[in-house]
């Protein structure tokens, strides 16, 4: 693969999953959407259906790492890739979620400017006491539509919430890595998409709850970024005191998998 292709692949990959994992989250968040308080589930599923479009997609230009964690790990695996593709992997990566955070505001523009006005969402005379959550979050440096963008913690404990990080991209990135030893050996080919993102799904569903599963660097502070430059009324804070979170935790697993991977199986 040249560094173009890789450029562009991962570049187009991010784009679509964050395109499509931040709009089921905006969906399920807006107040005038259709899809307004469907659940953890959709957005769990919303996620995985992300992961396999935009692997199926970017796969055969880039190999569809879309995550930074990733990326890392296939370097630090033995007979991985080289070192000097992941600065383009991740410059890739970056860009395409930033991109695909923008869209997301485009495809809800409407429903963002009707949410970020509401008087029981952004508080204000008139709003009711009962319905303060966004804006006690808001307080705490979270503005009421961040969680469309990026995650943060339901408690927050930073050793808890980089752990709950680093264990849940250690599941991921061992199943990545092992699709390599299926099938004689030579992977799983458009299975695996299929499969990558079922384990999402699973992260999702068994240890989403405390952090709300970034499990990819790029996935959370491309949209964050976005999220601090895009004109939104009464947006509020992007919660740049969690933002490092997101970033360390993920890499952290996606390095600690690779060397499980090296001990256990290589």
């Amino acid at each position: 693969m040249s560094s173009s292709d890789i450029f562009i692949g991962e570049t187009i990959g991010t784009a679509i999953l964050i395109l499509l994992g931040g709009g089921v989250c905006a969906a399920v968040t807006l107040k005038a959407s259709k899809a307004r308080n469907a659940g953890w589930l959709a957005i769990t599923f919303g996620w995985g259906f992300a992961v396999l479009t935009a692997v199926y997609t970017s796969a055969p230009l880039s190999g569809a790492h879309l995550n930074p964690a990733v990326t890392l790990a296939l370097a630090i695996k033995k007979d991985g890739i080289s070192w000097s593709d992941v600065p383009i992997y991740w410059g890739g990566q970056l860009l395409g979620a930033m991109i695909g955070a923008a869209l997301v505001w485009i495809a809800y523009y409407g429903q963002f400017h009707a949410h970020l006005t509401d008087k029981e969402i952004v508080g204000g005379p008139g709003a009711q006491a009962t319905k303060t959550k966004a804006v006690e979050a808001q307080e705490q440096g979270a503005g009421p539509v961040l969680g469309i963008f990026s995650t943060g913690p339901e408690i927050r404990v930073a050793w808890q919430n980089v752990a709950t990080e680093v264990i849940g991209t250690i599941v991921l990135v061992l199943a990545v890595l092992t699709q390599g030893l299926n099938d004689g050996g030579n992977g799983l080919g458009t299975l695996g998409a299929l499969i990558t993102s079922l384990v999402v799904v699973s992260i999702g569903l068994s240890l989403g709850g405390p952090t709300g599963y970034a499990i990819n660097p790029a996935r959370d502070l491309g949209p964050r970024i976005v999220h601090a430059l895009l004109p939104l009324p009464n947006k509020g804070g992007s919660d740049w005191g969690y933002a490092w979170v997101p970033v360390v935790g993920p890499l952290i697993g996606g390095a600690i998998a690779a060397g499980l991977y090296n001990v256990a199986f290589a």
